[in-house]
């Protein structure tokens, strides 16, 4: 196990372990924690883009995943040097590959490697939080467009969702410790690429809705997944949970795009909706060429099930009564922040 040993120590504070830190939502993740006084633990890889976790106080840790014993060992070995900890968030992740098999692999696989590891290591967290995704139920009502519930089937049709779904099995089975898990809606906020480039196109004059029919979609700002996510670990009564999470608010990629329209400013905006079957034929040529040119495209065949996809919308009562959940971001709050830190970072 790689690890940093800060002196910026907090005796006697919750320790935590947080998973792919160095991504969107763990960067946010790591301040939520640090922000409550946590003894925060990094989990990233070797190399891994630390732009985001400066903080001195933040000491960081390289996990072997692939390799179950030294995994185990690694995890034996730092209970023993710094105890064990308080909570796990397992944040770790692929949401783009060549290769989809890598889902299976990275985002089931490995968590089970992982989940196994903390209980052979002798050092179990008081609970383990998995960052899982909407996509693990699939498609929603596209007739009534009621709200995907925590009831129904999960029947996901990408393999993302499936590999998370997987996951989600693996950590329901064990009897370890206990657990949440957390399914949140479209995720935005400073630094996330994908929104972003919508915002960027209507920034430039142009926005493409996807099919003739509007797509229902819900939000959560990251900020607010990083509050639910502790409002999560540290309720006592929230044990063997899984919540959707999102704002509450419904809406279409229309009332969408004029809001980003609105908030940057843009009188004029040529508006175009692309029939389906262009856009799947545009997903697959993209693929093919990520995979001629050895790249992850944002546009492929994964991503055009989710474009089809009508119906975004989840209960959220569960996750208000629970934990009290009132989000401090609705959406266009959680825009105007996020177009601000894109102009000041240079991205428009």
């Amino acid at each position: 196990m790689t690890t940093n040993n800060s002196q910026h120590t907090n005796p006697g504070a919750p320790r935590i372990l947080i998973t792919g830190a160095s991504g969107f939502i763990g960067g946010f993740l790591v301040k939520e924690a640090l922000d409550r006084g946590y003894e925060v633990w990094a989990g990233i890889r070797q190399g891994s883009d630390r732009r985001n976790l400066t903080d001195p106080r933040i000491h960081f840790v390289d996990l072997r995943y692939n390799n179950p014993v030294v995994l185990t060992s690694q995890l034996r070995t730092f209970g023993l040097e710094q105890g064990p900890f308080t909570y796990v968030i397992h944040n770790a992740g692929l949401t783009k590959t060549l290769d989809k098999k890598n889902f299976i692999k990275i985002n089931a696989t490995y968590t089970r490697h992982f989940i196994e590891a903390l209980n052979d290591s002798g050092f179990k967290p008081e609970k383990f939080l998995l960052m899982s995704s909407l996509s693990s139920f699939g498609s929603g009502d596209e007739k009534n467009f009621t709200p995907i519930a925590l009831h129904d089937k999960q029947n996901p049709n990408t393999a993302y969702g499936q590999s998370k779904l997987q996951a989600e099995n693996y950590l329901r089975k064990q009897s370890y410790f206990p657990y949440v898990i957390l399914r949140p809606t479209g995720v935005y906020g400073p630094g996330e690429k994908d929104y972003f480039m919508e915002i960027k196109s209507i920034h430039s004059g142009f926005d493409f809705a996807v099919g003739r029919i509007p797509q229902r979609i819900t939000f959560i700002y990251v900020k607010d997944l990083a509050k639910v996510a502790f409002l999560a670990l540290e309720k006592k009564e929230v044990i063997n949970k899984e919540y959707f999470v999102a704002d509450g608010d419904v809406h279409t990629d229309e009332s969408f795009a004029r809001m980003i329209q609105e908030i940057l400013g843009k009188k004029h905006v040529f508006r175009a909706r692309i029939p389906l079957g262009l856009v799947r034929v545009a997903c697959f040529c993209s693929e093919w060429i990520g995979k001629m040119t050895d790249q992850s495209m944002t546009l492929n065949t994964d991503k055009y099930i989710i474009l089809k996809q009508r119906n975004w919308i989840c209960e959220t009562k569960p996750l208000q009564e629970d934990l009290q959940f009132t989000p401090s971001y609705p959406l266009r709050k959680g825009l105007e922040e996020s177009i601000e830190w894109y102009k000041k970072e240079g991205w428009l």
